[in-house]
Protein backbone atom coordinates (compact mmCIF):
# COMPACT_ATOMS: atom_id res chain seq x y z
CA UNK A 1 0.00 0.00 0.00
CA UNK A 2 1.51 3.41 -1.12
CA UNK A 3 2.15 6.14 1.98
CA UNK A 4 -0.42 8.76 2.07
CA UNK A 5 -0.02 12.15 0.30
CA UNK A 6 0.77 14.64 2.63
CA UNK A 7 -1.86 16.08 4.48
CA UNK A 8 -3.04 19.63 3.27
CA UNK A 9 -3.49 21.16 6.62
CA UNK A 10 -0.80 23.12 7.76
CA UNK A 11 0.45 23.15 11.26
CA UNK A 12 0.76 27.18 12.06
CA UNK A 13 1.82 30.00 15.03
CA UNK A 14 3.03 27.03 16.71
CA UNK A 15 6.09 27.62 19.83
CA UNK A 16 8.76 25.19 19.40
CA UNK A 17 9.01 25.32 23.29
CA UNK A 18 5.77 23.95 23.91
CA UNK A 19 5.71 21.36 21.34
CA UNK A 20 5.45 17.91 22.91
CA UNK A 21 8.93 15.43 21.62
CA UNK A 22 6.24 12.91 20.18
CA UNK A 23 4.28 14.73 18.07
CA UNK A 24 4.75 13.25 14.98
CA UNK A 25 3.00 10.24 16.08
CA UNK A 26 -0.35 11.90 16.26
CA UNK A 27 0.30 14.01 13.63
CA UNK A 28 0.95 11.65 10.80
CA UNK A 29 -0.13 12.59 7.52
CA UNK A 30 -2.50 9.74 7.60
CA UNK A 31 -4.66 11.35 10.49
CA UNK A 32 -4.02 14.61 9.20
CA UNK A 33 -5.67 13.78 6.14
CA UNK A 34 -8.52 12.02 7.78
CA UNK A 35 -9.41 15.33 9.53
CA UNK A 36 -9.07 17.43 6.50
CA UNK A 37 -11.50 15.65 4.98
CA UNK A 38 -13.74 15.94 7.73
CA UNK A 39 -13.14 19.56 7.86
CA UNK A 40 -13.79 19.29 3.73
CA UNK A 41 -17.21 18.18 4.23
CA UNK A 42 -18.44 18.81 7.75
CA UNK A 43 -17.35 22.21 8.53
CA UNK A 44 -19.72 24.11 6.26
CA UNK A 45 -22.78 22.37 7.81
CA UNK A 46 -21.32 22.95 11.42
CA UNK A 47 -20.91 26.99 10.25
CA UNK A 48 -24.39 26.93 9.40
CA UNK A 49 -25.64 25.64 12.53
CA UNK A 50 -23.52 28.31 14.99
CA UNK A 51 -25.55 30.48 12.53
CA UNK A 52 -28.63 28.85 13.81
CA UNK A 53 -27.59 29.52 17.51
CA UNK A 54 -27.31 33.23 17.08
CA UNK A 55 -30.57 33.43 15.24
CA UNK A 56 -32.69 31.43 18.01
CA UNK A 57 -30.82 32.96 20.95
CA UNK A 58 -32.73 36.62 19.21
CA UNK A 59 -35.84 34.77 18.89
CA UNK A 60 -35.56 34.39 22.53
CA UNK A 61 -34.32 37.71 23.45
CA UNK A 62 -37.79 38.89 21.34
CA UNK A 63 -40.38 36.67 23.31
CA UNK A 64 -38.39 35.49 26.29
CA UNK A 65 -39.96 31.76 26.04
CA UNK A 66 -38.85 28.09 24.88
CA UNK A 67 -41.10 25.63 23.66
CA UNK A 68 -40.77 21.97 22.79
CA UNK A 69 -40.77 21.87 18.91
CA UNK A 70 -43.84 21.75 16.83
CA UNK A 71 -41.65 20.24 13.79
CA UNK A 72 -40.64 17.62 15.41
CA UNK A 73 -43.76 16.38 17.60
CA UNK A 74 -43.89 12.99 15.81
CA UNK A 75 -40.43 11.77 16.54
CA UNK A 76 -41.68 12.92 20.24
CA UNK A 77 -45.21 10.80 19.93
CA UNK A 78 -43.76 7.73 18.54
CA UNK A 79 -43.47 5.32 21.01
CA UNK A 80 -41.55 2.86 18.52
CA UNK A 81 -37.91 3.16 18.45
CA UNK A 82 -35.14 3.02 20.91
CA UNK A 83 -31.25 3.92 21.05
CA UNK A 84 -28.85 1.12 19.99
CA UNK A 85 -28.40 -1.58 22.89
CA UNK A 86 -25.57 -0.19 25.48
CA UNK A 87 -22.11 -2.32 24.38
CA UNK A 88 -21.09 -4.70 27.63
CA UNK A 89 -18.05 -1.82 28.20
CA UNK A 90 -21.00 1.13 28.61
CA UNK A 91 -24.10 -0.92 30.25
CA UNK A 92 -22.60 -0.47 33.99
CA UNK A 93 -21.44 3.54 34.84
CA UNK A 94 -22.60 3.65 38.03
CA UNK A 95 -19.90 5.96 38.57
CA UNK A 96 -17.94 7.85 36.18
CA UNK A 97 -14.78 10.66 36.82
CA UNK A 98 -13.74 13.02 34.80
CA UNK A 99 -10.43 15.32 34.24
CA UNK A 100 -7.96 16.08 31.89
CA UNK A 101 -5.90 14.22 29.77
CA UNK A 102 -2.39 14.92 31.26
CA UNK A 103 -0.42 11.59 32.03
CA UNK A 104 -0.82 11.86 35.86
CA UNK A 105 -4.57 12.45 35.66
CA UNK A 106 -4.79 9.75 32.97
CA UNK A 107 -3.48 7.00 34.91
CA UNK A 108 -4.88 8.01 37.98
CA UNK A 109 -8.44 8.11 36.17
CA UNK A 110 -8.09 4.77 34.83
CA UNK A 111 -7.21 3.56 38.26
CA UNK A 112 -9.76 5.01 40.11
CA UNK A 113 -12.75 2.06 40.90
CA UNK A 114 -14.97 4.42 38.23
CA UNK A 115 -16.63 2.36 36.04
CA UNK A 116 -16.07 5.30 33.39
CA UNK A 117 -13.36 8.27 33.06
CA UNK A 118 -14.67 11.09 30.93
CA UNK A 119 -11.55 12.13 28.76
CA UNK A 120 -11.68 15.78 28.74
CA UNK A 121 -10.31 17.98 25.86
CA UNK A 122 -13.20 20.48 26.67
CA UNK A 123 -13.89 22.23 29.96
CA UNK A 124 -11.07 20.69 32.07
CA UNK A 125 -8.31 21.71 29.38
CA UNK A 126 -6.95 24.97 28.36
CA UNK A 127 -6.49 24.13 24.43
CA UNK A 128 -2.84 25.30 24.31
CA UNK A 129 -0.69 23.15 21.33
CA UNK A 130 0.85 20.78 24.10
CA UNK A 131 -2.35 20.09 26.15
CA UNK A 132 -3.82 18.73 22.60
CA UNK A 133 -1.43 17.03 21.88
CA UNK A 134 -0.02 15.52 24.43
CA UNK A 135 -3.42 14.29 25.41
CA UNK A 136 -3.57 12.58 23.20
CA UNK A 137 -0.74 10.83 22.83
CA UNK A 138 -1.18 9.67 26.43
CA UNK A 139 -4.40 8.15 25.74
CA UNK A 140 -2.17 6.15 23.29
CA UNK A 141 -0.07 5.31 25.53
CA UNK A 142 -2.39 4.33 28.04
CA UNK A 143 -4.04 1.88 25.79
CA UNK A 144 -0.81 0.44 24.59
CA UNK A 145 0.17 0.07 28.55
CA UNK A 146 3.47 2.68 28.25
CA UNK A 147 2.50 5.09 30.53
CA UNK A 148 4.04 4.65 33.50
CA UNK A 149 4.93 8.15 34.96
CA UNK A 150 7.01 9.38 38.36
CA UNK A 151 6.19 12.73 39.86
CA UNK A 152 9.44 14.87 39.15
CA UNK A 153 7.95 16.90 42.77
CA UNK A 154 7.35 14.23 45.41
CA UNK A 155 8.71 11.25 43.03
CA UNK A 156 5.86 9.42 43.52
CA UNK A 157 5.04 6.67 40.52
CA UNK A 158 2.30 5.59 38.97
CA UNK A 159 1.45 2.84 36.81
CA UNK A 160 -1.76 0.97 35.48
CA UNK A 161 -3.78 -1.75 37.09
CA UNK A 162 -4.86 -5.05 35.52
CA UNK A 163 -7.01 -4.07 32.25
CA UNK A 164 -10.35 -5.55 33.64
CA UNK A 165 -9.89 -2.87 37.04
CA UNK A 166 -9.25 0.55 34.71
CA UNK A 167 -12.40 2.44 33.63
CA UNK A 168 -13.68 2.64 30.07
CA UNK A 169 -12.78 5.94 28.19
CA UNK A 170 -15.49 8.36 26.99
CA UNK A 171 -13.73 11.03 25.59
CA UNK A 172 -15.04 14.81 25.71
CA UNK A 173 -13.88 17.12 22.17
CA UNK A 174 -14.12 20.46 22.21
CA UNK A 175 -17.61 22.21 21.35
CA UNK A 176 -18.43 23.62 18.17
CA UNK A 177 -18.10 27.04 18.66
CA UNK A 178 -13.70 26.82 19.35
CA UNK A 179 -11.14 26.33 16.52
CA UNK A 180 -7.67 24.88 16.60
CA UNK A 181 -5.65 27.67 15.44
CA UNK A 182 -2.44 26.05 15.42
CA UNK A 183 -4.44 23.68 12.30
CA UNK A 184 -5.14 25.35 9.33
CA UNK A 185 -6.64 24.50 5.85
CA UNK A 186 -6.11 27.04 3.14
CA UNK A 187 -5.76 29.53 5.79
CA UNK A 188 -8.80 28.84 7.95
CA UNK A 189 -8.46 26.99 11.45
CA UNK A 190 -9.99 23.92 12.08
CA UNK A 191 -13.24 23.12 14.44
CA UNK A 192 -11.61 22.05 17.47
CA UNK A 193 -14.13 19.53 17.88
CA UNK A 194 -12.68 17.73 14.23
CA UNK A 195 -9.39 17.80 15.44
CA UNK A 196 -9.98 16.28 18.80
CA UNK A 197 -12.58 13.61 17.48
CA UNK A 198 -10.27 13.22 14.34
CA UNK A 199 -7.27 12.42 15.69
CA UNK A 200 -8.42 10.12 18.81
CA UNK A 201 -10.53 8.21 16.22
CA UNK A 202 -8.50 7.93 14.07
CA UNK A 203 -5.24 6.31 16.07
CA UNK A 204 -7.60 4.35 18.82
CA UNK A 205 -10.82 3.28 17.42
CA UNK A 206 -9.03 -0.30 15.57
CA UNK A 207 -7.02 -0.40 19.31
CA UNK A 208 -9.96 -0.04 21.22
CA UNK A 209 -11.85 -2.60 19.68
CA UNK A 210 -9.18 -5.14 20.04
CA UNK A 211 -8.92 -4.39 23.63
CA UNK A 212 -12.76 -5.21 23.83
CA UNK A 213 -14.36 -1.74 23.96
CA UNK A 214 -14.42 0.88 21.32
CA UNK A 215 -14.25 5.31 20.38
CA UNK A 216 -17.17 6.63 22.75
CA UNK A 217 -17.47 10.13 23.24
CA UNK A 218 -19.51 12.56 25.20
CA UNK A 219 -20.43 15.75 23.25
CA UNK A 220 -20.29 19.00 24.78
CA UNK A 221 -22.66 22.10 24.01
CA UNK A 222 -24.94 20.83 22.09
CA UNK A 223 -28.04 23.57 21.37
CA UNK A 224 -30.37 21.64 19.59
CA UNK A 225 -31.34 18.21 17.11
CA UNK A 226 -29.82 19.56 14.19
CA UNK A 227 -26.42 19.71 15.73
CA UNK A 228 -26.69 15.85 16.90
CA UNK A 229 -27.39 15.43 13.11
CA UNK A 230 -24.34 16.75 12.22
CA UNK A 231 -22.20 14.57 14.95
CA UNK A 232 -24.29 11.41 13.68
CA UNK A 233 -23.27 11.97 9.82
CA UNK A 234 -19.83 12.27 11.06
CA UNK A 235 -19.65 9.22 13.01
CA UNK A 236 -20.90 7.32 9.99
CA UNK A 237 -18.56 8.91 7.63
CA UNK A 238 -15.71 7.99 9.82
CA UNK A 239 -16.79 4.22 10.75
CA UNK A 240 -16.73 3.77 6.49
CA UNK A 241 -13.29 5.70 6.26
CA UNK A 242 -11.49 3.70 8.94
CA UNK A 243 -13.57 0.29 7.90
CA UNK A 244 -15.19 -0.54 11.42
CA UNK A 245 -18.69 -1.44 11.87
CA UNK A 246 -21.16 1.26 11.57
CA UNK A 247 -22.91 1.64 15.22
CA UNK A 248 -19.18 1.06 16.81
CA UNK A 249 -19.44 4.25 17.94
CA UNK A 250 -21.47 5.28 21.29
CA UNK A 251 -22.21 9.08 21.91
CA UNK A 252 -23.53 10.37 25.07
CA UNK A 253 -24.65 13.91 24.86
CA UNK A 254 -24.61 16.88 27.57
CA UNK A 255 -27.73 18.46 27.96
CA UNK A 256 -26.29 21.37 29.52
CA UNK A 257 -28.29 24.74 27.29
CA UNK A 258 -31.53 24.94 27.80
CA UNK A 259 -32.82 24.87 24.40
CA UNK A 260 -31.12 21.19 24.29
CA UNK A 261 -33.39 20.38 27.38
CA UNK A 262 -36.67 21.37 25.12
CA UNK A 263 -34.99 19.00 22.44
CA UNK A 264 -33.80 15.71 24.55
CA UNK A 265 -35.82 12.80 22.67
CA UNK A 266 -34.86 14.57 19.45
CA UNK A 267 -31.38 14.35 20.01
CA UNK A 268 -31.47 10.71 21.38
CA UNK A 269 -33.27 9.73 17.32
CA UNK A 270 -31.02 11.91 15.30
CA UNK A 271 -27.79 9.65 17.32
CA UNK A 272 -29.86 6.62 17.78
CA UNK A 273 -27.72 4.12 16.27
CA UNK A 274 -24.95 5.75 18.05
CA UNK A 275 -26.16 7.23 21.16
CA UNK A 276 -25.96 5.81 24.66
CA UNK A 277 -27.31 8.23 26.95
CA UNK A 278 -27.74 11.81 28.20
CA UNK A 279 -25.89 13.94 31.06
CA UNK A 280 -27.04 16.49 33.13
CA UNK A 281 -24.63 19.21 33.13
CA UNK A 282 -25.60 21.89 35.94
CA UNK A 283 -23.54 24.69 35.60
CA UNK A 284 -22.94 25.33 31.81
CA UNK A 285 -26.99 24.98 31.88
CA UNK A 286 -26.96 27.98 34.34
CA UNK A 287 -24.75 29.67 31.96
CA UNK A 288 -27.17 28.70 29.07
CA UNK A 289 -30.11 29.84 30.94
CA UNK A 290 -28.18 33.35 31.97
CA UNK A 291 -26.69 33.59 28.45
CA UNK A 292 -30.00 33.04 26.49
CA UNK A 293 -32.47 34.80 29.17
CA UNK A 294 -30.60 37.70 29.52
CA UNK A 295 -32.96 40.13 28.11
CA UNK A 296 -35.74 38.62 30.04
CA UNK A 297 -36.35 40.91 33.14
CA UNK A 298 -36.15 40.40 36.59
CA UNK A 299 -37.88 36.80 36.68
CA UNK A 300 -34.75 35.18 34.98
CA UNK A 301 -32.14 36.67 37.45
CA UNK A 302 -30.39 33.86 39.40
CA UNK A 303 -28.90 33.99 42.58
CA UNK A 304 -25.47 33.39 43.96
CA UNK A 305 -24.42 29.97 42.15
CA UNK A 306 -24.39 27.80 44.71
CA UNK A 307 -27.72 28.55 46.06
CA UNK A 308 -29.43 26.80 42.83
CA UNK A 309 -29.19 23.40 43.86
CA UNK A 310 -30.26 20.24 41.93
CA UNK A 311 -33.59 20.65 44.22
CA UNK A 312 -34.68 24.13 42.99
CA UNK A 313 -37.92 23.56 41.21
CA UNK A 314 -36.75 24.27 37.53
CA UNK A 315 -33.73 21.99 38.02
CA UNK A 316 -35.69 19.07 39.36
CA UNK A 317 -37.94 19.40 36.17
CA UNK A 318 -34.85 19.60 33.74
CA UNK A 319 -33.04 16.31 35.48
CA UNK A 320 -36.46 14.32 35.92
CA UNK A 321 -37.34 14.87 32.72
CA UNK A 322 -33.92 13.62 31.25
CA UNK A 323 -34.34 10.34 33.35
CA UNK A 324 -37.65 9.77 32.21
CA UNK A 325 -36.73 10.68 28.84
CA UNK A 326 -33.78 8.45 28.66
CA UNK A 327 -35.51 5.49 30.27
CA UNK A 328 -38.29 6.07 27.62
CA UNK A 329 -35.84 5.22 24.59
CA UNK A 330 -33.29 2.90 26.62
CA UNK A 331 -30.82 5.18 27.25
CA UNK A 332 -28.38 5.70 30.35
CA UNK A 333 -29.47 9.25 32.40
CA UNK A 334 -26.25 10.17 33.80
CA UNK A 335 -26.36 12.70 37.06
CA UNK A 336 -23.78 15.82 38.07
CA UNK A 337 -20.98 16.63 39.00
CA UNK A 338 -19.62 16.35 42.73
CA UNK A 339 -16.72 18.67 42.52
CA UNK A 340 -15.83 18.88 46.11
CA UNK A 341 -12.14 17.91 46.70
CA UNK A 342 -11.36 16.61 49.95
CA UNK A 343 -9.48 17.64 52.52
CA UNK A 344 -7.48 15.47 54.67
CA UNK A 345 -6.27 18.40 57.12
CA UNK A 346 -9.59 19.23 58.50
CA UNK A 347 -11.82 16.08 58.67
CA UNK A 348 -15.02 17.87 60.31
CA UNK A 349 -15.35 20.06 57.08
CA UNK A 350 -14.38 17.13 55.20
CA UNK A 351 -16.85 15.20 56.36
CA UNK A 352 -19.92 18.12 56.21
CA UNK A 353 -18.79 18.51 52.45
CA UNK A 354 -18.71 14.54 52.04
CA UNK A 355 -22.26 14.36 53.79
CA UNK A 356 -23.49 16.77 50.82
CA UNK A 357 -22.30 14.58 48.44
CA UNK A 358 -23.77 11.93 49.67
CA UNK A 359 -26.77 13.07 49.84
CA UNK A 360 -26.67 13.95 45.95
CA UNK A 361 -25.72 11.14 44.90
CA UNK A 362 -28.42 9.47 47.52
CA UNK A 363 -30.69 11.72 45.52
CA UNK A 364 -29.93 11.18 41.38
CA UNK A 365 -29.50 7.06 42.56
CA UNK A 366 -33.17 7.57 43.66
CA UNK A 367 -34.43 9.77 41.25
CA UNK A 368 -33.54 6.37 38.65
CA UNK A 369 -30.45 8.17 36.99
CA UNK A 370 -28.31 5.32 36.26
CA UNK A 371 -24.91 6.82 36.86
CA UNK A 372 -23.19 10.24 38.55
CA UNK A 373 -19.69 12.47 38.42
CA UNK A 374 -17.22 12.83 40.81
CA UNK A 375 -14.51 15.39 40.25
CA UNK A 376 -11.69 13.51 42.65
CA UNK A 377 -10.68 9.92 43.29
CA UNK A 378 -11.83 9.83 47.03
CA UNK A 379 -15.19 10.27 45.95
CA UNK A 380 -15.87 7.29 43.46
CA UNK A 381 -16.21 4.74 46.77
CA UNK A 382 -18.85 7.77 48.16
CA UNK A 383 -21.00 7.82 45.14
CA UNK A 384 -20.82 4.13 44.26
CA UNK A 385 -22.21 3.39 47.61
CA UNK A 386 -25.16 5.20 47.13
CA UNK A 387 -25.46 3.58 43.31
CA UNK A 388 -24.83 0.26 44.57
CA UNK A 389 -28.10 0.58 47.30
CA UNK A 390 -30.24 1.26 44.41
CA UNK A 391 -28.66 -0.91 42.01
CA UNK A 392 -27.27 -3.63 43.70
CA UNK A 393 -25.74 -6.31 41.03
CA UNK A 394 -27.80 -4.79 38.43
CA UNK A 395 -26.00 -2.90 35.87
CA UNK A 396 -28.34 0.14 35.63
CA UNK A 397 -32.40 0.75 35.96
CA UNK A 398 -33.74 1.56 32.60
CA UNK A 399 -36.24 -0.41 33.44
CA UNK A 400 -37.48 2.15 35.92
CA UNK A 401 -39.68 4.59 33.44
CA UNK A 402 -40.13 7.34 35.37
CA UNK A 403 -43.89 7.61 33.73
CA UNK A 404 -44.82 9.47 36.91
CA UNK A 405 -43.01 12.66 35.73
CA UNK A 406 -44.52 15.41 34.03
CA UNK A 407 -42.93 18.46 32.65
CA UNK A 408 -44.23 21.48 30.97
CA UNK A 409 -42.51 24.27 29.12
CA UNK A 410 -43.13 26.18 31.42
CA UNK A 411 -41.44 24.25 34.31
CA UNK A 412 -38.18 24.08 32.82
CA UNK A 413 -37.78 28.20 33.17
CA UNK A 414 -39.42 28.87 36.30
CA UNK A 415 -36.54 30.49 37.24
CA UNK A 416 -38.78 32.90 39.50
CA UNK A 417 -39.72 29.66 41.77
CA UNK A 418 -36.50 30.03 43.93
CA UNK A 419 -36.83 31.93 46.87
CA UNK A 420 -32.90 32.80 46.93
CA UNK A 421 -31.68 36.68 45.99
CA UNK A 422 -28.89 37.47 44.73
CA UNK A 423 -26.21 37.88 47.64
CA UNK A 424 -22.85 40.97 47.89
CA UNK A 425 -20.56 37.52 48.77
CA UNK A 426 -21.97 35.92 45.70
CA UNK A 427 -20.86 39.01 43.57
CA UNK A 428 -17.14 38.85 45.29
CA UNK A 429 -17.31 34.98 45.09
CA UNK A 430 -17.93 35.30 41.61
CA UNK A 431 -15.08 37.58 41.10
CA UNK A 432 -13.01 35.97 42.88
CA UNK A 433 -13.78 31.98 41.48
CA UNK A 434 -13.51 33.74 37.90
CA UNK A 435 -10.15 35.51 38.78
CA UNK A 436 -8.18 32.99 39.88
CA UNK A 437 -9.46 30.82 37.40
CA UNK A 438 -8.89 32.57 34.25
CA UNK A 439 -5.77 32.71 35.35
CA UNK A 440 -5.02 29.41 35.91
CA UNK A 441 -6.29 28.63 32.74
CA UNK A 442 -4.41 31.58 30.57
CA UNK A 443 -1.43 29.58 32.07
CA UNK A 444 -2.65 25.66 30.20
CA UNK A 445 -4.79 24.24 33.21
CA UNK A 446 -7.93 23.90 32.62
CA UNK A 447 -9.24 22.00 36.19
CA UNK A 448 -8.54 23.74 38.84
CA UNK A 449 -8.82 23.77 42.56
CA UNK A 450 -10.39 26.95 44.03
CA UNK A 451 -11.48 27.39 47.92
CA UNK A 452 -11.86 23.65 48.04
CA UNK A 453 -13.96 22.75 44.64
CA UNK A 454 -12.74 21.92 41.25
CA UNK A 455 -13.57 24.29 38.52
CA UNK A 456 -13.61 23.84 35.38
CA UNK A 457 -14.54 26.57 32.47
CA UNK A 458 -18.11 26.13 32.78
CA UNK A 459 -17.88 27.32 36.63
CA UNK A 460 -15.99 30.57 35.04
CA UNK A 461 -18.36 30.58 32.64
CA UNK A 462 -21.30 31.27 35.57
CA UNK A 463 -19.11 33.44 37.26
CA UNK A 464 -18.76 36.10 35.00
CA UNK A 465 -22.56 35.09 33.20
CA UNK A 466 -24.07 36.01 37.03
CA UNK A 467 -21.89 39.08 37.54
CA UNK A 468 -23.22 40.55 33.88
CA UNK A 469 -26.95 39.87 34.42
CA UNK A 470 -26.57 41.61 37.90
CA UNK A 471 -24.95 44.48 36.92
CA UNK A 472 -27.46 44.53 33.90
CA UNK A 473 -30.34 43.76 36.17
CA UNK A 474 -29.38 46.51 38.64
CA UNK A 475 -29.40 43.86 41.39
CA UNK A 476 -30.09 45.56 44.83
CA UNK A 477 -28.06 43.46 47.75
CA UNK A 478 -28.87 42.40 50.99
CA UNK A 479 -26.34 45.05 52.30
CA UNK A 480 -28.38 47.89 50.33
CA UNK A 481 -25.35 48.03 47.35
CA UNK A 482 -26.64 48.21 43.58
CA UNK A 483 -24.98 45.98 41.58
CA UNK A 484 -23.03 48.24 39.02
CA UNK A 485 -19.85 48.00 37.05
CA UNK A 486 -18.31 50.15 38.98
CA UNK A 487 -18.70 48.35 42.34
CA UNK A 488 -17.60 45.04 39.99
CA UNK A 489 -14.16 46.88 39.41
CA UNK A 490 -13.73 47.66 43.17
CA UNK A 491 -13.69 44.47 44.19
CA UNK A 492 -12.04 43.35 41.50
CA UNK A 493 -9.31 45.53 42.00
CA UNK A 494 -9.57 44.82 45.63
CA UNK A 495 -9.56 40.81 45.19
CA UNK A 496 -6.57 41.49 42.60
CA UNK A 497 -3.78 43.36 45.76
CA UNK A 498 -5.51 40.18 48.21
CA UNK A 499 -4.38 37.69 45.72
CA UNK A 500 -0.64 39.83 45.57
CA UNK A 501 -0.72 40.03 49.25
CA UNK A 502 -1.60 36.42 49.78
CA UNK A 503 0.93 34.53 46.77
CA UNK A 504 4.01 37.42 46.75
CA UNK A 505 4.97 39.97 44.47
CA UNK A 506 7.14 36.93 42.55
CA UNK A 507 4.43 34.73 42.14
CA UNK A 508 2.17 37.75 41.01
CA UNK A 509 4.50 38.83 38.26
CA UNK A 510 5.29 35.35 37.30
CA UNK A 511 1.23 34.71 36.60
CA UNK A 512 -1.23 36.03 34.76
CA UNK A 513 -3.00 37.77 36.94
CA UNK A 514 -3.41 40.92 35.11
CA UNK A 515 -4.34 39.62 32.14
CA UNK A 516 -6.91 37.24 34.08
CA UNK A 517 -8.30 40.52 35.98
CA UNK A 518 -8.88 42.51 32.63
CA UNK A 519 -10.50 39.46 30.91
CA UNK A 520 -13.11 38.74 33.68
CA UNK A 521 -14.08 42.70 33.51
CA UNK A 522 -14.49 42.46 29.59
CA UNK A 523 -16.56 39.21 29.73
CA UNK A 524 -18.83 40.74 32.56
CA UNK A 525 -19.18 43.73 31.55
CA UNK A 526 -18.93 44.82 28.06
CA UNK A 527 -22.57 45.83 27.05
CA UNK A 528 -22.34 43.23 23.91
CA UNK A 529 -21.78 39.78 25.90
CA UNK A 530 -19.28 37.36 24.44
CA UNK A 531 -21.13 34.23 23.89
CA UNK A 532 -18.04 32.27 25.48
CA UNK A 533 -15.87 33.74 27.71
CA UNK A 534 -13.16 31.13 25.85
CA UNK A 535 -13.19 32.65 22.91
CA UNK A 536 -11.37 36.02 24.13
CA UNK A 537 -9.12 33.86 26.00
CA UNK A 538 -7.88 31.71 23.49
CA UNK A 539 -6.50 34.64 21.91
CA UNK A 540 -4.70 35.41 25.18
CA UNK A 541 -3.96 31.80 25.73
CA UNK A 542 0.30 30.35 24.55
Amino acid sequence: MSAPAPSPLAIADVDPAHTPDRQGEVLTDAALTFVAELHRRFTPRRDELLARRAERRAEIARTSTLDFLPETAAVRADDSWKVAEAPAALNDRRVEITGPTDRKMTINALNSGAKVWLADFEDASAPTWENVISGQLNLIDAYERRIDFTDAASGKSYALKAAEELATVVMRPRGWHLDERHLQFEGRPVPGALVDFGLYFFHNARRLLDLGKGPYFYLPKTESYLEARLWNEIFVFAQDYVGIPQGTVRATVLIETITAAYEMEEILYELRDHASGLNAGRWDYLFSIVKNFRDGGAKFVLPDRNAVTMTAPFMRAYTELLVRTCHKRGAHAIGGMAAFIPNRRDPEANEQALTKVRNDKDREAGDGFDGSWVAHPDLVPVARASFDAVLGDRPNQKDRLREDVSVSAADLIAIDSLDAKPTYQGLIDAVQVGTRYIEAWLRGLGAVAIFGLMEDAATAEISRSQIWQWVDAGVVFENGEKATADLVRTIAAEQLAAIRAEIGADAFASGKWQQAHDLLLKVALDADYAEFLTLPAYELLG
